[in-house]
């Protein structure tokens, strides 16, 4: 993911510091990946660092709802996605692009600041 957590937190609390992830998505990706929610990051195994990595990237495959995640109906092209980090960021400048070209209001208020 590209981002460094606190080995000393719970593990749902510590995934929450990546861009994109809040508490309820990280207690259901750790549901999915069978870890104990009382567990301190720094304590997780390799396999189980792959395995949350893999449900993060994946999540429709781990069958995580498609309302659950945070890029829905994909304006090009129409997926549902979870965006983590820098892609995160990426994609709001480029919807906020989009929104000024097309000069919708949300855009324009964006453009105005």
């Amino acid at each position: 993911m590209g981002t460094n957590i606190d080995g000393k937190r719970k593990v749902m609390f510590a995934m929450t510091a990546i861009k994109g992830v809040g508490r309820r998505y990280a207690n259901i990706v750790l549901k999915k990946a069978d870890i104990d929610l009382d567990k301190r990051a720094g304590e997780c195994t390799d396999e189980e660092v792959e395995k949350i990595v893999t449900i993060m990237a994946n999540p429709r495959q781990y069958k995580i709802p498609d309302w659950f995640l945070n890029r829905q109906k994909d304006i090009v092209d129409g997926k549902y996605s979870q965006l983590t980090s820098s892609y995160l960021d990426s994609k709001l400048r480029e919807d906020l692009e989009r929104l000024k070209k097309i000069r919708a209001h949300r855009g324009m208020r964006h453009y105005w600041g």
